[in-house]
């Protein structure tokens, strides 16, 4: 469409009674082509190259990281324990790292392949951590000072690595980094393997490429095995900031020629060999016996014709690499999900059923009461159903708890809410059992597409045996800005139930946004200006466009504060970036000389204590010990070492940290160079942040109906949903 419901008084600039033009936006990340990494950080505080924001977690979510961390090491060593002993560099494979690499081989020239090599281990399922002890402040951990030891890291070990890095020409200031990611031997394993130091956040191959050379010098070369392990760990890694759980090998074979390998097939057999990534082949097992013989013999011996079969069935999937980390999540997660699926009705529900306040909370009601795992779908007024659900329960006698992904979404939902950070750090909820589970019989988790899977892991993980698991979302925002897309995955596998709700949201701004959501960008009546257009010309317009909208004529039109106007933008950098924009709110809002760090007293910030989680709140003071803040309510200390790197001024953000949010008003800023990074989801989320107001400051021309139309989410790939299928199959098979 050409005008998406443009008001005339928007073009004229103020109105007859003095307001602006305020109303409907339209966000993009520019430069940016996956929804997983619109921003330049997926949702927190980072610098434009990418680098991830490392907010400073308060001392119970801290520990409670520290503590999931540590037993998600500790599975790991275990699962790789059980592989057997690790292969020499440039040894001869044997044992299972040959049966995979014969495997590969056998799938890409198209010989029959025994399904049992490319089936993953069976998750090893342990008890969830141990609560973390509920600190009596929500002030943050202290940070170390860069090149310092940082917690778990031995002073020694980190003069070990400076020492090794000044010989390299690396920053000295990376050493507590490396020596926290390397562990003790730090030193010894950088001198041995300095292409190890891409495993620091931030590294890039050329970097750790003139690293090597300084140590090593004519012993260094493009092909060296250590080089090739390195960057197909990095390659993974970088895929994982975009979503990803896995790659397909022949892109991280034709990344790696990019990056001047020269034998990219025996660089990823040496990654295997070396234990450095996984390989899989998930869903094969089931494409093999649908291609076998009645009577049950191997393809060897079938005729040609099922032979052939069986090759199709191999050819058609795909052959995946991926980090043991994201393994062991994802297997973690389908294993605990498909016991979720098996449990059994509760006919005790229908009483609650049938005083819901709606037939779709009824039909939610009857849902869980029958099945342990259900999948609610719906827009921000159909969050009303979980949560008459989660009511109804508790009527019951049910512990149960309602958990959303932000203190945005708390607030909306009332006291009864919990945050799913806090709900895993044990400062909110019911706490756990003595097994370290939740004690809980019915978890409701709203926001469900911003869980990646290792906050899924974790949440089904720590659920005890006969509970009930409700995910809850609206399908069409942006995924989490972590690896995984655990709600999409479960509604394509159709494992469960999956309830739509039927409510829609209310107004102007909630038919726009459906009809985005089905990719049509529609006009719009809007009476009382709830959406309108602010065409601008180029990005210095739009951020003096946005600055008036937010500091005169939203406030003028609808009588809320400046304060309850959110700006979303394309990203962090660029001529109408996070930056640009926050810094001119700034100077109309809070003016100030930036005394601490940049921030002054009153100024609106964005905190991220941990990568995809922002909170919002005003700057308080700073002395001695940092940063002191007001956030939703709760004071938080941010040490002066990770000011730069976790908080940024908050009037403005990216749609990555919007996400899970709303505010009476919003306004959406779309400069010119915003058209390659938008996409339906994009659009979606940033124009539905806005309950009662929503402005598109409107430069991209036909981009954006372009985008709504034509341009749908960009795929990731994961391995969850064939992996759930797989052990419901199998289950169902062998009862």
């Amino acid at each position: 469409m050409a005008d998406t419901g443009e008001h005339p008084a928007a073009e004229a600039g103020p109105s007859a009674n003095g307001t602006d033009a305020a109303g409907a936006e339209a966000s993009a990340d520019a430069g940016t082509g996956a929804e997983g990494a619109e921003e330049a950080d997926a949702g927190g505080a980072a610098d434009a190259d990418g680098k991830a924001a490392e907010g400073g977690a308060e001392v119970s979510e801290a520990a409670a990281e520290l503590a999931a961390q540590r037993e998600l090491r500790e599975r790991i060593e275990r699962r790789k324990a059980e592989k057997g002993g690790p292969i020499a560099a440039g040894a001869k494979l044997s044992g299972q790292a040959a049966d995979l690499l014969a495997a590969v081989r056998a799938v890409e020239s198209g010989a029959p392949v025994d399904p049992a090599l490319l089936s993953p281990p069976t998750p090893v399922r342990t008890a969830a951590p141990a609560p973390a002890p509920v600190a009596p402040t929500r002030s943050p951990a202290p940070a170390p000072a860069p090149g310092s030891a940082p917690p778990g890291a031995a002073p020694e070990a980190v003069s070990g690595v400076r020492a090794v890095l000044a010989e390299g020409g690396a920053p000295e200031a990376l050493a507590g980094q490396v020596a926290a990611v390397l562990g003790e031997r730090a030193a010894d394993a950088l001198r041995e393997d300095p292409w190890q130091l891409l495993a620091v956040p931030g590294v890039r191959p050329e970097q750790a490429d003139g690293f090597a050379r300084a140590l090593l010098g004519a012993a260094c070369g493009p092909g060296d095995e250590r080089r090739a392990a390195a960057l197909v760990g990095w390659l993974l890694e970088r895929a994982a900031l975009q979503g990803h759980t896995a790659l397909e090998a022949s892109s991280v074979r034709r990344a790696l020629a990019e990056h001047a390998v020269p034998e990219p097939d025996e660089a990823v057999e040496h990654a295997i060999a070396e234990g450095a990534v996984l390989l899989f082949q998930d869903g094969l097992e089931e494409g093999l016996e649908d291609a076998e013989t009645e009577d049950g013999a191997s393809q060897e011996h079938a005729d040609p014709t099922t032979t052939a079969e069986a090759a199709t069935a191999e050819a058609a999937v795909p052959v995946l690499l991926g980090l043991d980390r994201y393994a062991l999540a994802e297997e973690s997660l389908a294993d605990g999900l498909a016991r979720l699926v098996k449990t059994g009705p509760d006919a005790s529900w229908e009483e609650a059923a049938a005083v819901a306040p709606s037939p779709s909370a009824a039909e939610l009601i009857r849902a869980a009461s029958g099945h342990g795992l259900v999948l609610h779908t719906g827009g921000e007024a159909a969050r009303a159903e979980p949560a008459a659900l989660a009511e109804a329960a508790r009527a019951l006698g049910v512990r149960a708890v309602l958990a959303v992904h932000s203190e945005n979404g708390r607030g909306r939902l009332g006291a009864e809410a919990v945050t799913v950070a806090g709900l895993l750090a044990g400062t909110e909820g019911p706490g756990r059992d003595e097994d370290g589970r939740f004690a809980l019989d019915l978890l409701v988790v709203l926001d469900a597409p911003q869980l990646d899977v290792e906050t899924a892991a974790l949440l089904v993980e720590s659920l005890p045996d006969g509970a009930r698991l409700v995910l809850g979302g609206d399908p069409g925002v942006l995924w989490s800005a972590g690896a995984g897309r655990v709600f999409a995955d479960l509604l394509a596998a159709r494992v469960c139930p999956q309830i739509a709700s039927r409510t829609p949201d209310p107004g102007p701004v909630g038919e726009l946004v459906s009809g985005i959501g089905i990719g049509e960008l529609n006009q719009v009546e809007a009476p009382g200006r709830e959406v309108v257009i602010v065409p601008v010309r180029d990005a210095g317009e739009a951020v003096h466009r946005t600055v008036q909208l937010v500091a005169e004529s939203v406030p003028r039109a609808f009588g809320t504060a400046a304060g309850e106007t959110q700006v979303i933008t394309v990203g962090h950098g660029g001529a109408a970036g996070t930056r640009t924009l926050n810094a001119a709110l700034k100077q109309r809002l809070n003016p100030g000389p930036g005394r601490f760090g940049g921030f002054d007293p009153g100024d609106r910030i964005a905190y991220v204590p941990s990568p995809g989680r922002t909170l919002q709140g005003a700057v308080v003071s700073a002395d001695q010990d940092g940063l002191r803040l007001d956030c939703e309510g709760g004071e938080v200390t941010v040490p002066r070492e990770r000011v730069e790197s976790a908080v940024r001024h908050g009037w403005a953000l990216t749609a990555h940290q919007a996400a899970g949010m709303r505010w009476p008003a919003a306004v959406v800023v779309l400069p010119g160079d915003a058209a390659q990074g938008l996409s339906r989801p994009w659009v979606y989320t940033a124009f539905g942040r806005g309950e009662r107001h929503l402005s598109v400051v409107h430069g991209v021309d036909q981009a954006l109906p372009h985008a709504v139309a034509t341009i749908p989410s960009q795929q990731r790939t994961t391995r969850l949903r064939p992996l759930i299928e797989g052990l419901l199959t199998s289950a169902a098979q062998h009862p």
